[in-house]
């Protein structure tokens, strides 16, 4: 994942907000535990979500507890504490993901910034097989996923649909994963379609004046009027993400993920589109 699944401070609860951190310093904390001191650079705000949801959707978080900031052992943080494998699980995922856009990098990147991402594979490979080990279906299907992304991304056909089904399919797969039953499991999988298939896009949108400089491959490219069109796919994923989200019943941290998917998200949207600027004929 890529960082845009981040909360709205500034209209989360106090306890909400420490909660939130909390979760942070909790998977942080389980990352340096489960694989190394410097995987802890990776820890990123998607993850965090991944482990709130699945901690809201186990009813596993069995609250704080006050411990030492292993970055800074002058400072002491809260941290979650849970009674299953969520943490573990955000901290797999956290690596392999980071993995596989490690190599999706290294396949886009000029030979010298290719080079220099070579020298980090070692580290994010050992990382990736000691989670794969424990959660073969998680790296088996980002595997499978980057696989897809490539042939679609070398399809001259490739059409903005067909370049968001890859990331929407992992998504939607690793989430109806956490299904109690086969209706929690469909609405799951509608609710991480949608989330990937806007993470995706925001991550499209985000490098798009990168992308039509250097030539590399981005969806909105040849489509006219980008700029609409890039709103429009965006809200229509989010609209997706929350009339399937809203159907389930969590309880705890759903302030957090009220939140992230009601504010968070429509804010990250906002501030990329508003940077980007179109330039290709057609364009607004």
């Amino acid at each position: 994942m890529f960082g845009y699944i981040r909360i709205q401070k500034s209209e989360l609860l106090v306890r909400e907000y420490e909660a939130y951190k909390s979760v942070y310093c909790g998977l942080c904390r389980q990352m340096g535990r489960d694989y190394s001191f410097l995987s802890r650079l990776i820890l990123s705000y998607d993850c965090t979500f991944y482990a709130i949801f699945l901690m809201s959707l186990g009813r596993s978080c069995e609250g704080f507890e006050q411990k030492r900031c292993r970055f800074n052992p002058l400072k002491k943080c809260n941290f979650c504490k849970n009674r299953d494998d969520s943490l573990s699980k955000a901290a797999a995922l956290s690596v392999i993901l980071a993995y596989y856009k490690l190599i999706d990098d290294v396949h886009d990147s000029g030979f010298f910034r290719s080079l220099c991402l070579k020298l980090l594979k070692p580290f994010f490979s050992r990382w990736r097989k000691k989670a794969a080990l424990r959660y073969e279906t998680l790296d088996r299907l980002a595997s499978e996923m980057l696989s897809a992304q490539l042939r679609a991304e070398e399809n001259p056909d490739c059409c903005l649909d067909m370049a968001c089904e890859p990331t929407a399919a992992l998504l939607s797969s690793v989430m109806e994963l956490e299904g109690s039953d086969e209706t929690q499991r469909r609405i799951l999988a509608q609710t991480g379609y949608g989330l990937g298939r806007f993470i995706y896009l925001i991550d499209a949108v985000d490098d798009y004046e990168k992308d039509m400089s250097s030539g590399g491959f981005n969806p909105f490219r040849n489509i006219e009027n980008p700029r609409e069109v890039m709103k429009n796919n965006l809200s229509q994923a989010l609209a997706m993400t929350y009339d399937a989200y809203n159907l389930l019943d969590l309880v705890d941290f759903k302030g957090i993920i009220d939140n992230i998917i009601l504010k968070g998200l429509p804010t990250v949207q906002s501030e990329i589109l508003d940077k980007c600027e179109v330039k290709n004929e057609g364009s607004v």
